[in-house]
């Protein structure tokens, strides 16, 4: 039993839940100045995160294990090296969707997580056929990781503003432009299949440059989460080191050299996700002007 739990971790690469649920928390965070806390609300959006994301990851390994068996990059992974079973990974993905539904019963009496929780998951979901048909893909999977700290304001606010609209632009760019970088490495199989993405469709060097473009909206985005939500000095010296971390990402990347994708793709983007978390944190509970 414990092997299978590990398989599944590793289907669903638990460990990439960093990307998003640091948003969502400092999201939540943010809400909290205003709002008061509670003890389940902070459980609802830790469940609701692993099990959304969870339930897409497993989705998305259901669709694509045909091609996943195709593609060198992706042929050990645990459905086409035969690790799990289709329909083992068919029950986890309903038990996560499940869970996930049920999770938003915590912010009750807020009604607003339950009615929204199906339309999120289709949306979410619905990302594991982007690339059948868009080349624009990368901003869909940006898009669903955007819902983290739109949702989470939304669960504790019980309304929306504008500090979470920005936090979920810039992490729409932010996604968007490194999962194109990601997406580099499998150009000439995407082709070879007919799959879209920008650098299949544009080549490798103009996709890198609007994956160079987005992560310049992210910053722009970053700095108006500064300002509009008021935040202290030592949030706007860790939006310089995202700046300085996204330049190393994209000095790390060549179009003829993509040796060092996964540097920038985990490493790089690891240390953005919680180093935000963690200084607007320390900056919103000791350094805020609030």
């Amino acid at each position: 039993m414990w092997n299978k739990v590990q398989q599944l971790l590793g289907l669903i690469r638990f460990s990439h839940t960093v990307f998003a649920l640091p948003f969502a928390l400092l999201s939540a965070i943010i809400a909290w100045r205003e709002t008061p806390f509670r003890p389940q609300d902070l459980l609802g959006i830790l469940l609701c995160m692993v099990f959304a994301r969870s339930a897409a990851m497993a989705f998305n390994r259901i669709v694509d294990r045909h091609y996943d068996a195709q593609n060198p990059r992706t042929a050990g992974r645990h459905i086409p090296a035969g690790l799990l079973s289709v329909q083992a990974v068919a029950v986890f993905t309903g038990i996560c969707m499940v869970g996930f539904v049920a999770s938003t019963l915590l912010f009750w009496p807020n009604r607003l997580p339950l009615y929204l929780s199906i339309p999120v998951l289709v949306f979410l979901l619905g990302y594991s056929y982007a690339k059948r048909w868009t080349a624009w893909c990368h901003y869909w999977l940006s898009a669903a990781l955007m819902l983290s700290p739109l949702a989470a304001w939304i669960a504790i606010a019980g309304t929306w503003d504008w500090p979470p609209v920005l936090l979920g632009t810039s992490i729409f760019f932010w996604v968007g432009g490194f999962d194109i970088i990601y997406a580099c490495q499998d150009t000439e199989f995407d082709r070879a299949a007919q799959l879209n993405s920008l650098p299949a469709r544009w080549g490798i060097k103009p996709a890198l440059r609007v994956a160079l473009l987005s992560h310049v909206i992210t910053i722009v985005s970053l700095l108006g989460l500064y300002y509009v939500a008021a935040m202290g000095p030592l949030f706007l010296v860790a939006v310089l080191t995202v700046a300085g971390l996204l330049i190393y990402e994209h000095w790390l990347i060549r179009p003829d050299d993509l040796t060092r994708v996964n540097i920038a793709f985990f490493n790089v983007n690891a240390v953005i996700s919680l180093g935000l978390l963690l200084i607007g944190m320390m900056d919103i509970w000791w350094m805020s002007p609030r």
